[in-house]
């Protein structure tokens, strides 16, 4: 048969997913070669006269990893840094800890929330009241949880001020058990960079933006001057519409990795991860059915689709689908090794795809037929999420 519309069809889309998988693979390993670690940048020289920064964390319940967090906090080799934990309305016994290693550290500031006022999130409020209560020049918001090595902060300020930024963001080096935990941190990556152009961040009159919970280095007079949380008080996804705020106003900033400089422990199962992002996937698409439809659509077909393609779509379109497929493994392999996990994790790409794809559209499903979203023992409903548009 001269004119086969089957045939047609499949190596047509068999040709754009190879296209798209090179274009992809070229922009990925553009990324990682412009966006430094941190590990790699410079300490400021010993007699540099260093600003003030403040540390502000939010902490609700985390009994668990508290204190050996805070442990590496207090170790932050800075000359001038105020350390502020809100404890925000915890049931545990954080808020005993946090109390115990305060009587002995004077940097150490704790302050206790008991209740949340309306219009806010919880950690969004407890970010706030911190901020409130900084004096530093700088404000690093991060996560109760997270592990500093002594010289991130020196590095990451240094950087700042080199490049003139107002705001930098470092994402933290996941540390996690599971082997699709970890698949899914390396297809998460890859996506992240895609959908935010991490690349382009630095760019100033781009609109490309980043925020990272672990890790926001921001001038105090520039929050302040955008709005700080006030304006992004009911997003789940504050960490990055911070980012977008200082972005919107004309001010520069970037992102850099933190490996083995900003250590987390993401989630501890593949369960906790798929609950824990019921919070912020919906609203990271900014609780538009459009976005989340072409998002699925994009993955189901341009990244699940190759894998299984070769198996029933005849030459060459098979092939191409088998080279695209290629292609995906290949990335996600060396992105594994650059971040130091198992190559064989890589291999994992396509179950991690579908992970993602199941994680979105449940946290989207359970958001709309909740009629909004339940987070930190508190409901917040749908309508009052969305209207805090950003």
């Amino acid at each position: 048969m001269l004119f086969d519309p089957f045939s047609i069809f499949w190596t047509i889309w068999s040709v754009i997913c190879l296209l798209s998988a090179l274009g992809m693979a070229a922009i990925a390993l553009h990324a990682l070669r412009s966006i430094p670690q941190l590990s790699d940048l410079p300490l400021p020289p010993a007699d540099a006269r260093l600003p003030s920064i403040s540390l502000i964390a939010p902490a609700r319940n985390e009994e668990r990893n508290i204190e050996s967090a805070m442990r590496t906090m207090l170790a932050i080799d800075y000359p001038s840094l105020q350390i502020t934990i809100v404890n925000d309305r915890s049931t545990d016994q954080t808020g005993e800890i946090l109390d115990r290693l305060a009587a002995s550290e004077p940097r150490l500031k704790v302050v206790h929330i008991h209740d949340l006022p309306a219009g806010w999130l919880g950690k969004n409020h407890a970010n706030h009241l911190g901020a409130q209560a900084a004096t530093g020049d700088w404000l690093l918001f991060t996560d109760a949880d997270v592990l500093f090595e002594p010289t991130a902060v020196k590095r990451g300020i240094q950087y700042a001020l080199t490049h003139h930024l107002d705001h930098l963001a470092v994402a933290p080096d996941c540390q996690m058990q599971p082997l699709l935990l970890r698949a899914y941190v390396i297809a998460f990556m890859l996506l992240f960079t895609m959908f935010l152009r991490t690349w382009r961040v630095k760019e100033p009159r781009d609109p490309a933006h980043v925020g990272i919970g672990a890790f926001n280095l921001i001038r105090t007079a520039v929050y302040h001057g955008i709005g700080g949380h006030h304006k992004i008080a009911m997003r789940p996804d504050d960490d990055l519409k911070l980012g977008k705020l200082v972005k919107l106003h004309g001010f520069r900033q970037y992102l850099a990795y933190g490996r083995d400089m900003i250590v987390v422990e993401w989630y501890p199962t593949v369960w906790e991860m798929v609950r824990g992002l019921e919070k912020n996937m919906f609203s990271g698409l900014d609780y538009r059915l459009e976005i989340v439809l072409g998002a699925t659509l994009s993955l189901a077909s341009g990244h699940l689709l190759p894998f299984a393609a070769p198996f029933f779509t005849p030459q060459p379109a098979c092939w191409l689908f088998a080279a695209t497929a290629a292609i995906y493994w290949s990335l996600a392999v060396f992105v594994a090794f650059e971040f130091r996990q198992p190559w064989y994790v890589g291999l994992l790409y396509p179950v991690a795809v579908a992970t993602f794809l199941f994680v979105m559209l449940r946290a989207t499903t359970l958001n709309l037929w909740q009629g909004g979203l339940q987070w930190r023992g508190t409901f917040y409903s749908l309508k009052e999420l969305r209207a805090n548009r950003v």
